[in-house]
């Protein structure tokens, strides 16, 4: 992998959709404990907020070139118009549908020190009736202008009933990239790739106990649920590509230091849909993705990997001392930053 191939994922088209959220932080300083109870007292000097859930991977998809279209279901409060604000700063173009009866979901997140204290979720339920018809509705025109799709489930209602839009895809010919959530895969039906954690994974299937093991129960579950495949991320092991006709392929970790693992689902989403949309081969848009991961474990809370991040961690020949003049300067700019 190199820089050519990075800039093939600019203006690769990726439609996302999904349970939206917006990530709220508070930070500040603990230096003593509350007298009112055994609880650290945070004096707050900081605030920002970010894209969250299936918001999260239209950054990511932004962020390395790609062009992201976010459709989702919110509330007509002040946390959607926020979104609003956040995804035009970051070039994700939103098609929000607003519902005053619905409640766009929050998490407020308590830091200090790089460490999360507390974790506040403000939610409200499933989307409206009015508003699922409008999301296929808008799903379907947008289809069309797209080179892939996202259908990143979170369980908050947003996605589910997901067999309609991956049957829309598949007649359209474009290719479905699922961010999983629960034990019920069969609702995923003909998506391209679903990408649970390890995790995840074994709670559909059971422990598994080698390699053998993980490739044959992945394949029970691609027949049993007629999906095409699985990539199943496992943390400090890399990850595993098990596909219906091929063998079982496997990249191993590429982070250097794991710092929060926030949002790493969403980037490996967002970077692999987008190397799919450009026309990359599976494997090849999975080291990518392996990559990213890579990279987003090494910041902190809910984070995107540039296109030039990922091109410095890309550009490194054999075992990273030699490096074209080029890619030489993105690498320093990259631990720069780090």
């Amino acid at each position: 992998m190199n820089l050519p191939l990075i800039e093939t994922l600019r203006g690769a088209k990726v439609l996302v959709t999904g349970d939206l959220m917006l990530d709220r932080y508070w930070s500040g300083a603990t230096n003593r404990v509350s007298p009112e109870a055994p609880v650290p007292v945070v004096k707050i000097n900081d605030e920002y907020q970010r894209l969250g859930g299936c918001g999260n991977v239209a950054a990511n998809i932004s962020a390395i070139g790609g062009e992201s279209l976010l459709l989702s279901a919110v509330g007509d409060d002040d946390a959607a118009r926020t979104i609003d604000q956040l995804a035009e700063q970051l070039g994700v173009t939103c098609s929000l549908i607003k519902d005053s009866e619905a409640e766009t979901t929050v998490k407020l997140r308590v830091i200090s020190q790089q460490q999360q204290l507390l974790r506040l979720d403000f939610e409200n339920g499933n989307p409206t009736e009015k508003q699922r018809q409008q999301l296929e509705v808008r799903f379907e025109q947008l289809l069309q202008a797209v080179d892939a799709v996202v259908i990143s489930d979170y369980g908050k209602g947003g996605v589910d009933q997901p067999q309609s839009l991956i049957a829309m895809a598949g007649k359209s010919a474009v290719p479905v990239v699922v961010d999983p959530k629960g034990r019920d895969y069969a609702k995923y039906r003909g998506a391209d790739v679903v990408t649970p954690n390890y995790r995840e994974f074994e709670e559909v299937v059971g422990r598994c106990s080698d390699e053998k093991d993980i490739e044959s129960k992945a394949r029970a579950l691609l027949q049993e649920t007629g999906i095409k495949g699985l990539l199943i991320t496992r943390g400090a092991q890399g990850m595993s590509l098990v596909h219906a006709g091929q063998p079982m392929y496997s990249l191993s970790a590429d982070a250097k230091e794991v710092f929060d693992v926030t949002g790493a689902g969403d980037t490996v989403c967002g970077v692999l849909a987008t190397a799919i949309a450009a026309g990359c081969e599976l494997q090849a848009a999975m080291a990518l993705a392996n990559k990213a991961a890579g990279i987003v474990v090494g910041k902190f809370g809910t984070a995107t990997v540039s296109a030039r991040e990922l091109g410095a961690a890309c550009s490194a020949v054999d075992n990273g001392k030699f490096l074209e003049l080029t890619n030489a300067v993105e690498r320093v700019e990259h631990e720069r930053n780090q």
